[in-house]
C-alpha cells in the first residue's frame, strides 16, 4: 500500500514516537511486509499514546475528556483523514489507516473504554475481569495488527492473540510495579492476591511479603504466553509480526530495565519465532 504523500510526514511521527518510546512494537514492524508498516506505526503510536494518558493528567476527569477526544476523532463521519486528525499526527495517521484497512471501528471504543480504568485508583477484580481488560487493550491491539497484516487470515489469530495480550499485560503489571504503587493502583488480580494471602492493600506495600504474589502474576502470565506460543506454528506466518511483541514482552517478565543484551535476545527471538 503506497504511502499518500499528504500523510507522510504523520505516518514518520508515529514511527519516531514508536521506536523511542515501545522498541519491541517498533522491532516487530521491521519483519512485517513494507507495504504494512504505515498502517502497524499508526496503530501502535495510538496504543502508546493512550497508554500514556494517566502520566499525563492528575485527575481523571481530563483523561476522560482526552480518551473521548480520540473517540470523537475516530468517528468522525465524513471527515477526511487530515480533517479528523485534527492537527494531530498520530490521529491523522490512524484516521488514514482504519479508512485503508477498514478497521473496526467498534474495537478502539472498546479500547479506549477499558482505558478509562487506567485513571481511577479502583482495584483490579479476579482474573476474569482482568483478562477482560486485558483483552479490549492488548490483545485488540493484536487483532487489529492483525487485520492490518492479512486480513483474510486474521481470525485464525484470535485465541493466540487473546492468550498474548493476557500475558503481555502481566508482564507490564511486574515490570511497572513501582510506578502503580506510587499510584496507589493494583492491576494484580484480586484472587490473584488472595491466593497468597494478600489483597490490595498488601500489593500497595510491596517488599517481601508481596513476592509470592508477584510470583504468581509470572506464572499467570507465562501460562498464557505458553498457550499463545503453541498456536504460532498453526498461524500463516503474515500475521506473526502482530504477535512478537506481547509474546517477547512476557518472556522478558522479570526485566526491570533494558540489559546491554536485550536488543541481540529479542531480535533473535522474533527471528526465530518468524521461521517457525
Amino acid at each position: 500500500m503506497t504511502r499518500e504523500p499528504a500523510f507522510a510526514d504523520a505516518y514518520a511521527e508515529c514511527a519516531r514516537i514508536v521506536q523511542e518510546g515501545d522498541p519491541d512494537r517498533a522491532v516487530s514492524v521491521g519483519f512485517a511486509p513494507e507495504s504494512c508498516r504505515d498502517g502497524l506505526w499508526a496503530l501502535y503510536a495510538f496504543a502508546l499514546e493512550t497508554a500514556r494518558v494517566r502520566d499525563h493528567v492528575s485527575q481523571p476527569l481530563p483523561g476522560e475528556i482526552r480518551l473521548q477526544w480520540w473517540r470523537d476523532r475516530l468517528n468522525a463521519e465524513d471527515a477526511e483523514p487530515e480533517a479528523a486528525g485534527q492537527g494531530s499526527p498520530i490521529a491523522t495517521a490512524l484516521a488514514d489507516t482504519v479508512r485503508r484497512h477498514d478497521l473496526p471501528l467498534d474495537a478502539f471504543d472498546r479500547y479506549l473504554d477499558a482505558r478509562i480504568f487506567d485513571l481511577y485508583a479502583d482495584p483490579m477484580g479476579d482474573r476474569p475481569e482482568f483478562e477482560a481488560y486485558a483483552g479490549e487493550t492488548q490483545s485488540a491491539v493484536i487483532m487489529l495488527a492483525a487485520m492490518i497484516l492479512d486480513r483474510a487470515e486474521a481470525p485464525k489469530a484470535a485465541d493466540a492473540a487473546g492468550h498474548a495480550g493476557v500475558a503481555a499485560c502481566a508482564a507490564w503489571i511486574v515490570r511497572d510495579a513501582a510506578r502503580h504503587r506510587a499510584r496507589h493502583q493494583v492491576f494484580a488480580p484480586a484472587d490473584l492476591l488472595a491466593a497468597t494471602g494478600l489483597d490490595a492493600s498488601g500489593w500497595l506495600v510491596g517488599g517481601s511479603a508481596a513476592e509470592p504474589a508477584r510470583q504468581a502474576v509470572i506464572a499467570f502470565a507465562r501460562e498464557h504466553e505458553q498457550r499463545a506460543e503453541a498456536q504460532v506454528a498453526r498461524l500463516a506466518p503474515s500475521l506473526r509480526p502482530a504477535l512478537l511483541p506481547a509474546l517477547f514482552a512476557a518472556r522478558s517478565i522479570e526485566r526491570t530495565s533494558p540489559s546491554v543484551s536485550e536488543p541481540m535476545r529479542r531480535l533473535w527471538f522474533y527471528w526465530r519465532t518468524m521461521r517457525r
